[in-house]
């Protein structure tokens, strides 16, 4: 198993991870690093703990937040899914009832070819 070292709020901190998530597990630490300096910024120095208790509910609303958009545009992606299966359906269906207007009409003209070329004779 693989570890990292990451800085937090000027505190580094050794994690342990599976290989080649390095890159990933300092991604996450910088990010997490910037929320707990952005509420430094604004609130000052009010204690380690309630910075990263505050850190870790931005992420949490953040988290939130995208599977409600998530869970939306899943929602969008099956109506028009459905959209376009019902459109699909009307179609083959259109297309099956204009074949049988168009065989129906053949066999009028061939009939009326054959009255036409009964009364030639």
């Amino acid at each position: 198993m693989a570890s990292v070292s990451v800085v937090i709020n000027g505190k580094n901190y050794r994690i342990a991870c599976e290989e080649g998530q390095e890159p990933h597990l300092r991604s996450l630490a910088e990010k997490l690093d910037s929320y707990v300096g952005q509420l430094k910024g604004s609130f000052g120095e009010i204690g380690d703990q309630r910075l990263t208790v505050m850190a870790g509910i931005m992420v949490t609303d953040e988290l939130v937040e995208m599977e409600r958009k998530m869970a939306r545009l899943e929602k969008e992606l099956a109506e028009a899914r459905d959209r376009s299966s019902s459109a699909a359906e009307a179609a083959t269906a259109s297309e099956t009832e204009t074949s049988a207007k168009v065989a129906e009409i053949a066999g009028r003209i061939e009939q009326l070819a054959k009255k036409l070329s009964g009364k030639a004779q």
